[in-house]
């Protein structure tokens, strides 16, 4: 280890392990997404795991995967509908009303495929299928925009 060099104050700074460590396991975690987000686009990859579920299992799994990207779509379609057809809000409100749509969308087609994969992979392992708590997350931001539709509504804060 290389001796350590003298601070402002002259004296010796002490090397910093815990801030190493800490550096090495974000290196292991984006390792690990990054192999992750590899398989949505291998699904050989994704195939060749374990055995074969029923058919019918992985049908639903498809089926739930195309029902989360309509989600996303209607958020996303959502989002560019308060920019265009809401010119009465005031800009910083309808901006912000169509960003959080919008990026809620974008999240749940992330989600979508990330799940997807998970879920097929655990059945193909004879593993529990994961858990999430996405849809809670996305529940609670549709129901924060649907309040300020509301309050933006009834109160009538027009630009």
């Amino acid at each position: 280890m290389a001796p350590a060099s003298p601070g402002l104050t002259g004296r010796p700074r002490r090397a910093r392990p815990q801030a190493a460590r800490y550096c090495g396991a974000v290196i292991k975690h984006v390792r690990a997404a990054a192999g992750a987000v590899a398989l949505w686009f291998a699904p050989a990859r994704v195939r060749a795991e374990g055995t074969t579920p029923d058919y019918r299992f992985s049908l639903a799994n498809e089926r739930t995967f195309l029902a989360w990207l309509r989600t996303a779509l209607a958020l996303v379609g959502g989002g560019f509908a308060v920019d265009q057809f809401l010119r009465d809000l005031r800009r910083p409100v309808r901006v912000t009303l169509a960003v959080v749509l919008v990026v809620g969308g974008a999240m749940c087609a992330v989600r979508a495929v990330n799940h997807w994969v998970r879920s097929e992979r655990a059945m193909r392992r004879g593993e529990d299928l994961p858990v999430s708590r996405f849809p809670a997350l996305l529940a609670v931001l549709v129901a924060l925009v649907a309040v300020a539709m509301l309050l933006t509504a009834v109160l009538g804060w027009a630009g």
